[in-house]
Parts: structure tokens; sequence; C-alpha cells
């Protein structure tokens, strides 16, 4: 096609066809399923909704003035955070089960193989880009080895953390002989005390919201710079590749 047809062809359709001959092709590849993307959101939300109720319970309001009858807030306060707590512990428990019954991207969170060389060697080269030591990241389908280590070590360690020390500081609420009791009153005297327990469950707060600022972060800074769908993929399901 000459210069004069493309130009012909550019005039009445609004396409540069020498544009498009020579434009770079973008690849998308189907990762994460479903169940995988609507938790991740619900857990998104409920992390959120723990984090602001948490602290508010660990450090509360000023009294509110007036009859306590005229006001509930530190009530609805708790009932959010319990209510978040159930999401968030059901989501963890339907997640574990899709990394059994979805495809092998749903077991990445689970599975970090710290035995391989290989592995960290590509860990080494992900420190290097996101130090701004290496010009370009390496390309991976699902999860890049350095996501692999911090969302097993940090976030699924942390959330199991925060799942057993939460219900345990909740069956004293329920009173001995409760369910939460029965399955999670033995945290208490393994950590010593419960407000050994509360620091923990503290502490786990703080752990898991340093890395949604990190995850938030991360995710961000790839679209732009790695040349890769980050966020979209957990809308979509596809990793797109824009090089």
């Amino acid at each position: 096609m000459n210069a004069t047809s493309s130009a012909s062809l550019a005039d009445a359709t609004g396409t540069d066809e020498s544009a498009v001959e020579h434009g770079r092709s973008v690849k998308s590849v189907y990762v994460y399923e479903a169940p995988v993307r609507l938790w991740h959101w619900l857990n998104a939300l409920a992390i959120v909704v723990l984090c602001i109720t948490g602290y508010l319970i660990g450090s509360p309001l000023p009294s509110v003035g007036g009859e306590a009858s005229s006001h509930f807030i530190m009530g609805y306060i708790r009932f959010a955070h319990f209510a978040s707590a159930y999401v968030f512990a059901v989501g963890l428990l339907g997640r574990i089960y899709w990394a059994f019954a979805g495809n092998h991207h749903a077991r990445e969170l689970f599975t970090v193989p710290v035995f391989t060389g290989a592995y960290w060697r590509e860990l080494g080269l992900m420190l290097r880009w996101y130090l701004f030591l290496a010009p370009r990241p390496s390309r991976y389908v699902g999860h890049n080895p350095l996501a692999r280590f911090v969302m097993f070590f940090v976030f699924f360690l942390t959330a199991l953390v925060m799942v057993f020390t939460g219900f345990a500081l909740y069956g004293e609420g329920l009173q001995a002989g409760s369910w939460a009791d029965r399955l999670f009153g033995w945290v208490v005297p393994l950590l010593g005390q419960p407000q050994d327990v509360h620091t923990v469950h503290h502490l786990g707060m703080w752990v898991i919201g340093c890395f949604v600022i990190f995850h938030v972060y991360a995710a961000v800074r790839e679209d732009i710079m790695g040349r890769q769908s980050i966020i979209s993929t957990m809308v979509s399901g596809y990793r797109t590749f824009k090089d």
C-alpha cells in the first residue's frame, strides 16, 4: 500500500494504516479466575474496615456526652469489626480451598519454591528492579518471585495470626464454652495472657496495613513502569503485556 492510499484510508476510516502496521503488539493471558478476583476485592474491603475499626477499638474515641441509651458508637464500631472479621476469615478459607480447585496460578499465594536456586536468582532480579537498579523487570504471567514471597510470608502468615488471635479475643466476649472459646481459647495461654494476645493482634494490624501500602504502590508502579497490567488484571482476569 503506497503513501497516497494509506492517507486515503486514514481519511475515510479514521485509522492510520501505517501506524497499525508498525504498532507494538499487545498480548494477554488469562491468569486469575473469578473466585480469586472476587476474594481479592472482598478481602481488600474487609481489611480496610478491620484496620479502621481495630484502630478505634484500640484507641477509642473520646466519650460522647448525653445518655448512654441515646448513642451506640462503640457498639457499631465493634459490630463492623466483627462482621468484617467473619468476611476475612471465611474468605481466607475459601481462598485456601480454591488453591486446590483452581488453576495453577491460584496456588502461587501458598507455594514459594524457596529450595530452588533459580527462584532466588529471579527474586534478586526483582529486588534490583524495585530498587531502581535494573532498567526492565522480568515478565511473569502470575505473581513475580518477590510478590510470592511477600504474599506468603507477610500477608498469609500474618492473616493466620490475625484470625487466631482475633477469634481468641472474640471468644472471651462470648464466654467460656462458646464455639470461639473451644476452637481458639488455647491461643490465650499460649501467648501468656489476654493483654499479650491484644498486643500481637494490634501489631498484626500494622503489619497488614504496611503490606497494603506497599502492595498498592507496587501494583501502580508495575502498571506504569513494568509495561504489564496489574490492577486491571484483578478486574478482568487477563494479564496484558504492553510491549
